[in-house]
């Protein structure tokens, strides 16, 4: 299976503040102009960009949360555009922005998902007994989520993104804010998913966790695709260097802060 996305463009308009913050006169935001790529099974797709390059706007429309202006995105067989629904089924994309409630606990949570997405119970129960005891979440599970750790927390919030077993996996900074124990344990656990053939997509600015665990990286800049190679090649060319170097040489030749 393979995950197609072509020429993704998306504009959004600019409020007067936004146009301060964006030290912009332009009343329009071209988020992304154009990009394409191709993500595949049991491989990790790192897509990179300094901040406001358009990572999450390409996230977000891959995940059906937001609709491109033109461009197309399939899945294996079906238009995930056309088919938003079979999508959502079809996919688990985690943000920091995710919050889970904090009266509940997981237990509660990984039941209540499970449910929207017309997982049966012992299909529901197997999961969470996998899910828990990979992540410790287990000696945890009845503790309301307002008193657990930010790491348990997130690995809470991964556990939930699972619970209809996605092909697609995308998860936004992956690693940001936690310990360096917590760290490894997602990044390990990222390496095991690809291992099984699902697709994961990550965008984080840790590099080294990218030349780690990524097998291919696209740098977007200015909502345009400026480099999409695998990491051996980048590894071993002469002309790329170390992805740090290419990574800030891009970012620096477009007059963009990282």
């Amino acid at each position: 299976m393979e995950l197609r996305v072509e020429n993704l463009k998306k504009t959004f308009k600019l409020s007067k503040k936004q146009q301060k913050i964006n030290r912009t006169d332009s009343r329009v935001k071209h988020a992304l102009k154009g990009i394409s790529f191709t993500a595949y099974s049991g491989e990790i797709f790192g897509l990179l960009g300094p901040n406001g390059a358009g990572k999450t706007t390409a996230m977000r429309s891959i995940s059906t949360l937001i609709k491109p202006d033109t461009g197309t995105i399939t899945l294996g067989d079906f238009d995930a555009l056309s088919e938003s629904k079979r999508m959502r089924q079809s996919i688990a994309f985690l943000t920091n922005e995710l919050k889970l409630e904090d009266y509940f606990s997981p237990n509660f949570l990984f039941a209540y998902f499970s449910k929207l997405y017309g997982v049966d119970e012992p299909t529901m129960k197997s999961r969470r007994d996998t899910l828990f005891k990979r992540f410790g979440i287990d000696r945890f599970a009845e503790v309301k989520v307002a008193d657990l750790s930010s790491g348990m927390k997130q690995k809470t919030s991964i556990a939930m993104s699972l619970v209809h077993d996605p092909d697609v996996i995308i998860f936004d900074e992956p690693t940001n804010g936690l310990d360096v124990l917590t760290a490894k344990t997602v990044l390990d656990y990222l390496v095991e998913l690809r291992e099984t053939g699902k697709i994961i997509i990550i965008s984080t600015h840790i590099l080294s966790v990218v030349e780690k665990i990524v097998d291919r990286v696209g740098i977007i800049i200015q909502g345009e695709m400026k480099i999409l190679e695998s990491m051996d090649v980048i590894r071993r060319s002469d002309n790329y260097q170390d992805l740090e170097t290419l990574f800030f040489e891009l970012v620096e030749a477009e007059g963009h802060d990282a």
